[in-house]
């Protein structure tokens, strides 16, 4: 029987929990080692649909990329995720920024779909030394407008917001989820694009100043795209465990 620990081990020995940012919260956050698991749901997050899901496909795990539990805990709702997955007695493995730092990990799945080459380091954590932010370079020339498009495409957006940098694109920077703060360090090493998952008014007025044309995709966009790569992964290293990417997980930003 394969036990929620050894699929906890498992990942930490690609995605160390220990090399996460200092801020995060990741690792076994609900249950324990031996918990059982003959079955496993993977999901960006965990909400209440997602444990209902789990529950009725008779898994014992889910594994999440953002951290179910982030903050300290100061009571404990009945419709709690946490209350709701310790009730239905299933575990859960949340892998965070070590997952999104690591090799093979959110942000090189980005580059990926992106179709990027020689893809290096941007941005160094300096906590651990590993890259918080990826650069690669472009397979054609892409005018501003275009970028955008293929970046909607490549990652299946139901919408994204952009600034005309007003340069031909050839390099790339990038960071999964919540890294718009990281176009500065691409407009310093010579970035003509910028792809993340949120954005704020200042930061998009810079990148425009700047002339990068930043795209801001969605979190979830730049994000979902690990699931499927860590399921096959997990699949391979645990054949008698059945994996299944929820479908109740969804972008809950709808655009007009």
């Amino acid at each position: 029987m394969i036990r929620a620990g050894n699929i906890y081990d498992y990942i930490d020995s690609f995605a160390p929990f220990g090399s996460a940012m200092s801020f995060d919260n990741p690792g076994l956050l609900v249950g324990d080692r031996e918990a059982p698991v003959s079955a496993a749901v993977l999901s960006l997050d965990i909400t209440p649909p997602v444990v209902r899901e789990a529950r009725e496909l008779k898994a014992g795990l889910i594994v999440s990329h953002h951290p179910v539990i982030f903050h300290p805990l100061k009571s404990l709702d009945a419709g709690s995720v946490p209350y709701l997955l310790a009730k239905c007695g299933i575990a859960a493995i949340c892998a965070h920024t070590n997952l999104d730092m690591a090799a093979g990990g959110v942000n090189t799945c980005l580059a990926g779909r992106l179709q990027l080459q020689n893809v290096r380091m941007l941005s160094e954590y300096e906590n651990s030394g590993l890259p918080e932010a990826l650069v690669g370079e472009t397979a054609g020339k892409y005018a501003p407008a275009a970028f955008a498009g293929f970046v909607k495409e490549a990652l299946g957006c139901d919408g994204l917001r952009y600034t005309d940098g007003k340069h031909t694109i050839t390099r790339v920077g990038l960071c999964s989820g919540g890294g718009a703060d990281l176009v500065y360090a691409a407009a310093e090493y010579g970035c003509q694009a910028f792809v993340t998952g949120e954005s704020k008014h200042n930061i998009l007025l810079d990148a425009e100043n700047m002339g990068i044309t930043f795209v801001d995709a969605g979190h979830f966009y730049t994000e979902d795209i690990v699931i499927q790569p860590l399921l096959e992964k997990l699949e391979k290293q645990f054949p008698g465990v059945r994996f299944l990417k929820s479908k109740q997980m969804h972008s809950p930003a709808k655009y007009l």
